[in-house]
């Protein structure tokens, strides 16, 4: 099989849908301009805004998402597939979903994934989030078949931190996982890289991880520094702080060669339980 080539977009996403849509299809056609098979993009990638009431005026069901719209067009008229890491939905109830999208090279809306995990944290340097007061969390782990990076599993963002949802993915057949983020700088400083690293190499698979970065309209900062990781745990690409487009390169063919060398995967026994 030969090595597929793939893109990932770090986004400084702003407040305005409409302006967000403009730059994510840009970065679909210069992802297939630069001979991408698939484009990643990052979690929050069509509104990015911490103010609650603000969000919810502008967000839309997924039918009349213009960022889902536009990101469509765009992959069916340059014949690209797009990981569209997550939008803000509305949902039930009064609350958002963060969801996810898998879109194929006609513009097919292949998949879905609404965040599992929320993050309900305060942090040392006085930031304090509660995703919880703003989003509903997902409810099932998804797995795409077919696609150009072979079985993509999803995830978003703080999913990172559970390595049972990973290990879920990894035992349904993925080969890669997407992890599309918008970290805090304190946090991602302090376990970004490591995390990912720590993820690829426990499940024995890729990790592709397109993130925000830079300080954004809503007032927060995020860390950037996108990733790809391939099974063994090594960094392919690790962009900086900035906006922009990079791009790697996904042999699959390295996923057999690392768990033939330690075999996780047929080592794995059922955990008893903790004797006291």
């Amino acid at each position: 099989m030969s090595p597929v080539r793939i893109a990932l977009y770090q986004a400084q996403s702003g407040i305005d849908p409409a302006a967000n849509a403009e730059w994510l299809a840009g970065a679909v056609r210069e992802a297939a301009a630069g001979g991408a098979a698939m484009l990643f993009t990052p979690e929050m990638s069509g509104m990015l805004d911490r103010d609650r009431e603000r969000a919810l005026t502008k967000a839309k069901r997924e039918d009349d998402d213009q960022v889902l719209a536009a990101v469509r067009a765009a992959a069916a008229d340059v014949g690209i597939w797009v990981h569209l890491g997550s939008l803000a939905l509305l949902g039930e109830g009064g609350k958002l979903v963060n969801r996810g999208f898998v879109i194929d090279d006609v513009g097919a809306v292949r998949a879905r994934y609404d965040k599992i995990h929320l993050f309900d944290v305060d942090l040392p340097t006085g930031e304090s989030w509660r995703e919880s007061a703003m989003y509903e969390a997902g409810r099932e782990a998804v797995i795409v078949p077919d696609t150009p990076v072979g079985k993509l599993g999803l995830t978003i963002c703080y999913d990172l931190r559970f390595p049972e949802l990973f290990q879920r993915l990894s035992e349904a057949g993925a080969d890669l996982i997407a992890v599309p983020a918008a970290f805090t700088v304190p946090t991602g400083r302090a376990h970004w890289q490591v995390l990912m690293r720590a993820r690829a190499i426990e499940a024995e698979l890729f990790v592709v991880a397109a993130a925000q970065a830079g300080h954004h309209e809503d007032g927060r900062d995020t860390y950037g520094h996108s990733l790809v990781v391939d099974p063994w745990g090594e960094v392919i690409v690790e962009m900086g702080g900035e906006p922009g487009l990079a791009f790697a390169e996904i042999d699959l063919s390295r996923i057999a060669e690392v768990r033939a060398r330690i075999p996780v995967h047929r080592h794995r026994r059922p955990i008893p339980p903790v004797a006291n």
